[in-house]
């Protein structure tokens, strides 16, 4: 349910995404607009399954600090699109998502010793934030006049 509300206020801001993304320089390696939905509701759902088998196994209690580390991944993922595409912060969403690496990172790691599968599914939300990282920092870079 958390990481489903996530994708709503990320949702939010990105709700003139494609336009905004449509108008920048983009690198050769860019994916096309209409990937990045269905690629982020498969991985909020893979977020949402990872969650819930730590909490079913731990409790909250007995998995306090994985749960709190995934809450503070899931705000540090809902602020990236504000700041990129609402508040065309390139540099600060730079910084942000870099944030969000380790925060994610941090977090599979707390729950590899909860429950292994539980952190396996979210080594794809990893792969795709290392990708976003790099888009991010290239769009930022060929669109200094818009992402200053």
């Amino acid at each position: 349910m958390a990481s489903f509300a996530t994708g709503a206020i990320g949702g939010i801001a990105s709700i003139n995404a494609a336009g905004f993304y449509g108008q920048l320089v983009q690198p050769s390696w860019a994916p096309p607009a209409w990937l990045f939905g269905p690629v982020w509701s498969v991985l909020f759902v893979l977020m949402g399954i990872a969650a819930w088998l730590v909490w079913r196994a731990h409790g909250f209690r007995g998995a306090r600090s994985a749960l709190v580390l995934y809450a503070v991944q899931l705000g540090a993922n809902a602020l990236w699109s504000w700041l990129f595409f609402v508040w065309h912060l390139g540099a600060a969403a730079f910084v942000e998502i870099v944030l969000l690496w380790f925060l994610i990172a941090a977090t599979i790691s707390r729950f590899w010793p909860l429950h292994r599968a539980a952190a396996i599914l979210l080594l794809p939300y990893l792969a795709w934030v290392t990708f976003a990282a790099g888009l991010n920092f290239a769009l930022w870079r060929l669109n200094p006049a818009i992402l200053g």
